[in-house]
Formats: structure tokens, C-alpha cells, sequence
């Protein structure tokens, strides 16, 4: 194992704890995320970052995915000559990527995060621990590593199994529990517990998904007026864009108004709706005056703030396809000769009770046995009895092979059930969906609880979505997305969105090309790992094709903001993030004791335009405070309603409003940003 590069060189921003070594954070990782949460902590929270990340000549995949400036330029190339005037890329020439800390400042190029590497970081005194590595078991192993280190760090872990993600960090909250229980009642000094305690921090774990946090804003970017949905731990948040008000028309302005989108946002060289498109670009939170006054511009407003039950239409779908329904298991044709048999039989035993005045059930039970040809002949009965016994045994017959062909159907729909299925003919109006990995296994399940047609088209017939599809009864193209014929066969002619999700920037570009070649109106959305890489393409490809809708996302760019929020400690629990053009707008739930921004101010006091606004008060799920205070969460707070130390509120928050809120930036806080 080879450590290179250089520790922090503990010049931060100056002000209470800068030049302290404890108040450092660390972040370890291999892809993207990793160099975009260190760049989020480091320039949004002020914080001093070491990272660690593999050698780049060991790596599989570069820390800071520029490869799209490279591979991909040929493909841009084609469409750059005939839209020069969207030439402007949003990259500056010398500028390092968004995803890279200048320099290799507090760098670290490690393979793994051994117990050497994280002792060299100086995980004993550093305040918390991102461990953001591609692979799950990788991250496990350095959180129990970690935690034996120092039991008061704060982790945060990146986990793609859920499940196992609760269970290990009840784990390693449970072993700094006990820890902190010895070092209070034996004689060990805690030397180790200065980094964690010292500033303030709980010694908890939070394990995260980028997965899951970018799944809803690239489900919801790819279908047309469906909501944006934050769901996590019960809470239900559901924002809508809206476009401008046609004249004589008056907007919904649903429970508040989240933001307010670009003044160009139909130009298509207009700006970006990034950070730096200045005044034309989207206004996250503005105040109502703003609002008043921004006319001809879209809004992105709040529809719901509520508890999401289990059974709710959030989570239709899952566990769909398990077994399959019984209506999927014959085909029409055969259940009208099975309700025809049926009729048959019925029929026969009314005309036996009439005939001879059998009880019904006793004349059903003959029927039968005329039917399967095991009764006694009606040998000396009435003429009208041995007619029915007759008719009996002809049914009889006709039934043999249609219970045959039930058999044989009913196995083989549940043949076809381990296989994946293949796109109706006539099948339109749906999505098509590249790549299973990680990120389109989370997209799918998403977009099957929405209750969206999708098809997925996967190049690897291992891959660990396929077992999702399958499940889900979704069909499913096996193929090299950039070979003939493969988007052909998933119906793109007449798909309603084509989200590309692969790992490979080219790949996706060249698929999304494509489908614009066959399709110019098609709405597209490109998961890209360089968000100026993204910004490039997505001005591009807006400018080449004005009348369609394009999106291009970075997952870094879309889950670092939590990842980082989550590093300030759980006392403030990050819901989820939604994408605002090319801006990121969180949800956030917090006790407002510790936040004098917000603790003794009314509602209204609170509202900081532009930062952060109060959306709800959880007053917790079937409970009343001994004031009579209603219970579960109120959403339409007064602006003069008090808010208390022991509240618990819903806000939404700029990603710089947070930070300013959790109390951790130092010198721009202090100087009034």
C-alpha cells in the first residue's frame, strides 16, 4: 500500500476552531461523489476536508470522471458546428473540474481506507467520516475500522443494500453507545473522544444512498407533470413545476412557493439555470414580493407536506410480481371456455332438479359424476334422466382438453416469469429506461410505483437490476444500446422519455443522439458524472433541438448536498433533494433548540428569502402536547405561530442556507454571507 499526497494544511478560513486539527472531516471514496462532497463540505460548510482517494494509475474509474471531455467530444463535435451560438459551455479554460479540490489539497491517494490510511487522516481527532466508496462491503469494512479508532466519530455511510444499511448502523451506534458508557464510568482518559465531543458533534451513523436520493428527481425529470416527491421516514413532501400563467388565468400557488425557474428557461440560448446564470437564472425560495412580481416566469410550488402510510400509491408496485395474478396465468380465450364449461355444468344440473326433481345439490353432484364418467349408467330411468347423463358425458369430453390447455398455459407463464419479457407489439406512451446498475434499478422501481410503462434496455445479462425487472413484469431488451437495431426493439419511435443511466458518459450521449435522430421531439434526461460536462451537453442539446425537452443530471451533484448535510449530525435529518433547473433545493427536519435563527422568532422572522423557510411543524403521528397542540404535522403555520425550542420543523434550504442554519461555516458567516 502506497500513501501519497499531503495532509490539510490547517490554513482554512479563519475564526473559532480553524486552525483546530480536531474540527477536520474526512471523506473517503473512488468515483465522483466523493470529490464532490469534499468540494460541498470544503467551499458550501467551510469545513477543512481531507481526502482520500485510490491512486489515480489504480483506479478503474477516475476520481474526477473528465473523461467526457475527451471520449465524448466526438460525439459533441457533431452537433457543436451547427449550434455555435450555444458554444459557451459553462467551463471556464483553466478552471479545475467541480468535482476536484484545487491543488490536491488535503489529499490522501490510498487503495482502501485501512486502519494506517484513516490513522494518517487522522480519523482520532477528526470530527466526522464520509465513506462514499462504490462498493458496499469496502465501506462497511472501513466504518468498523473506523469506529474502533475513535468511537465518537461521526460516520457517514454510502450503502446500496437498505436493509443491511439499518442493521449496520444500529451497530456501530450501539458500539459508541457502549463506549461512551465505559470511558464515563471506568479510568480510560478518552483520548479519543476529543474529536467528536469537542465540537459538538453526536458520535451516530447515518447510512445514505445516492442511489435512492437521486432516483425521484430522474423519475420525475422524465415524465411530464409528475410531481416531485420527497419521501423518507414517513414524511411525504410533493412539489410541482408550473408553467406561467396564461393572460386572464391565475396561478395555483399550492402551500408556498419553492422557487421561482429562469426568465429564459424557454430560450434556448438562454441561461443554464445554474448558480451562475445571475439574475436570469432560477430563484429558490423567494419571498412574496418576488413572487408578486415575477411575472412570465414558471414556479416550482409545494402541493403536500403529510405522513405517508403503507399501503399508500406511493408504494403500489412492490412486491407486484411475485406471484402472478391469476387473470396473467390463461389467456382470454381459454377463461371463456373454462366460464363456458362452468355454464355447461350449471345448466345440466338445473335441467336434472327439473326432470327429476332432485335437491339441487344432489343433482350438481350427479352432473359431476355424468361429467367425469364415473356414475352408473341410468340404466330403467326416464327418458329425460338418460338425455342429461348423455349431454353429461359430452361436456365431459369437451372439458379434457381444455383443462390441457390451462396446464399447459399456467406453466408456461410461470416459465416466462424467470425469463425477461419482451415489449408488447403495440406498446406506446411508455419510458425507455438504459442501464440496470445501481442508479436505474432505483428508477425503475420508481417509476413502476408511479405506475409509468417503462422498458429497460441492458447490455449485461448479469446485471443486478434484471432480477428487479423481472419481478416487476417489466420487458426487458438485452443489447449494446449503441448497436443497431437494440433501441429499435425497445419501440423509441414511440416512447413518451428515453432516460439514459449507464455508467458510460459516451454510452448515454451517443444513445440519447440517437433517439433525438429518430425521434426529434423526444423529452430526454442523460445522468452525466461531470456537472459541467452535463452543463455542456445540456446547452448543446437544447440549443440543437428547441422544441424538445433535454435534462441532463449528475448523481454527485444531486446526492452531495445530503451527504454533507448528514455530516453535520443527526440532530438535523436531511429528507431529500429535488432539482430546481440546475440548482438543488433540500428538505431538511430539525429541533429548532441550538438555531437562534430560528428559536424565539415567529414563522414569518424566520423566512430568510433565498436561504431557508419553515414548511411544517412535526408534532409527531397521533400525539397531542399537554397544550392541546394538534398532532402529526402542521402545515399551515402562521407567520406569527412562536416557534419553540422543543419544536421540530420542516424547512426547505438552499444548500448555503443550511450550512448558515447547522452553525458550522466560519468566516462567512461571520462576515454576513
Amino acid at each position: 500500500m502506497a500513501i501519497l499526497g499531503n495532509l490539510p494544511s490547517q490554513s482554512g478560513p479563519s475564526g473559532p476552531g480553524a486552525g483546530d486539527p480536531a474540527a477536520h472531516m474526512i471523506v473517503c471514496g473512488d468515483d465522483g461523489l466523493a470529490h464532490r462532497l469534499a468540494q460541498e463540505l470544503r467551499n458550501v460548510y467551510g469545513e477543512q476536508v481531507t481526502l482520500v482517494v485510490p491512486p489515480s494509475e489504480r483506479t478503474v474509474r477516475p476520481p474526477v470522471v473528465v473523461r467526457a471531455a475527451g471520449t465524448a467530444s466526438a460525439l459533441l463535435d457533431r452537433m457543436s458546428a451547427a449550434v455555435n451560438r450555444a458554444a459557451g459551455n459553462g467551463t471556464t479554460g483553466g478552471a479545475a473540474p467541480s468535482g476536484q479540490l484545487g491543488s490536491h489539497e488535503g489529499m490522501l491517494e490510498a487503495v482502501e481506507a485501512t486502519e494506517s490510511v484513516l490513522a494518517e487522516a487522522g480519523a482520532e481527532r477528526a470530527a466526522a467520516l464520509a465513506l462514499v466508496y462504490d462498493d458496499d462491503e469496502t465501506n462497511i469494512r472501513a466504518a468498523l475500522t473506523a469506529r474502533r479508532l475513535n468511537p465518537q466519530l461521526r460516520l457517514v455511510l454510502r450503502l446500496y443494500n437498505r436493509r443491511l444499511g439499518q442493521h449496520i448502523e444500529e451497530l456501530l451506534d450501539q458500539a459508541s453507545a457502549l463506549s461512551a458508557a465505559v470511558d464515563a464510568t471506568g479510568d480510560g482518559s478518552g483520548d479519543g473522544v476529543s474529536g467528536g465531543s469537542g465540537n459538538g458533534f453526536d458520535a451516530s451513523t447515518t447510512v445514505l444512498s445516492d442511489a435512492d436520493t437521486a432516483a425521484p428527481a430522474l423519475a420525475a425529470t422524465a415524465i411530464t407533470g409528475t410531481s416531485k416527491v420527497v419521501q423518507t421516514d414517513g414524511l411525504l413532501l410533493r412539489a410541482v413545476e408550473r408553467r406561467p400563467p396564461a393572460p386572464g388565468e391565475v396561478a395555483d400557488p399550492g402551500l408556498c412557493t419553492l422557487a421561482l425557474l429562469s426568465t429564459t428557461s424557454s430560450d434556448p440560448a438562454g441561461a443554464d439555470g445554474s448558480e451562475s446564470s445571475g439574475a436570469q437564472g432560477p430563484r429558490l425560495l423567494p419571498d412574496e414580493a418576488a413572487v408578486a412580481a415575477a411575472t412570465g416566469r414558471g414556479t416550482v410550488v409545494l402541493q403536500q407536506v403529510a405522513y405517508a402510510y403503507s399501503g399508500t400509491s406511493m408504494s403500489a408496485g412492490r412486491g407486484r410480481g411475485v406471484v402472478p395474478p391469476f387473470a396473467s396465468l390463461f389467456s382470454r380465450r381459454l377463461r371463456w371456455s373454462l366460464a363456458g364449461m362452468v355454464g355447461c355444468v350449471i345448466a345440466l344440473a338445473v335441467a336434472l332438479t327439473l326432470a327429476t326433481g332432485e335437491h339441487p345439490v344432489h343433482a350438481t353432484y350427479l352432473t359431476l359424476l355424468d361429467l367425469f364418467a364415473i356414475n352408473d349408467p341410468a340404466l330403467g330411468a326416464s327418458m329425460s334422466r338418460q338425455i342429461l347423463q348423455l349431454l353429461s358425458g359430452l361436456v365431459g369430453l369437451l372439458l379434457l382438453p381444455v383443462l390441457l390447455a390451462a396446464v399447459l398455459e399456467a406453466l408456461g407463464t410461470f416459465r416466462s416469469g424467470s425469463a425477461v419479457r419482451k415489449p408488447p407489439r403495440g406498446l406506446s406512451g411508455h419510458v425507455v429506461l438504459l442501464g440496470l446498475g445501481k442508479i436505474g434499478t432505483r428508477v425503475l422501481t420508481r417509476l413502476r410505483e408511479l405506475n409509468i410503462p417503462v422498458v429497460c434496455v441492458e447490455a449485461d445479462p448479469e446485471a443486478r437490476g434484471l432480477a428487479t425487472a423481472r419481478r416487476l413484469r417489466v420487458p426487458v431488451v438485452l443489447g449494446d444500446v449503441t448497436q443497431e437495431g437494440v433501441l429499435e426493439a425497445a419501440k423509441i419511435n414511440r416512447a413518451q422519455a428515453l432516460l439514459a443511466l449507464t455508467s458510460a458518459d459516451t454510452t448515454n450521449l451517443e444513445a440519447v443522439l440517437y433517439g433525438r435522430s429518430v425521434r426529434p421531439d423526444l423529452r430526454v434526461v442523460l445522468r452525466l458524472y461531470d456537472d459541467d460536462f452535463a452543463t455542456a451537453v445540456y446547452r448543446t442539446l437544447r440549443a440543437a433541438h428547441p422544441g424538445a425537452t433535454t435534462r441532463s443530471r449528475s448523481v454527485s451533484h444531486l446526492a452531495a448536498p445530503a451527504f454533507a448535510g448528514a455530516m453535520m449530525g443527526r440532530q438535523t435529518q436531511i429528507l431529500g433533494t429535488i432539482p430546481v433547473e440546475r440548482r438543488v433545493l433540500l428538505f431538511a427536519a430539525m429541533r429548532v433548540g441550538g438555531h437562534p435563527q430560528l428559536e424565539g422568532r415567529t414563522v414569518g422572522e424566520a423566512f430568510r428569502a433565498g436561504a431557508w423557510r419553515v414548511l411544517a411543524l412535526d408534532t409527531g403521528v397521533g400525539a397531542t402536547g399537554e397544550d392541546g397542540r394538534p398532532s402529526g404535522l402542521v402545515w399551515d403555520l402562521p407567520p406569527t405561530y412562536v416557534l419553540r425550542a422543543e419544536d421540530r420543523v420542516v424547512l426547505a434550504a438552499t444548500r448555503r442556507g443550511l450550512a448558515e442554519l447547522l452553525g458550522r461555516r466560519r468566516g462567512e458567516r461571520r462576515a454576513g454571507a
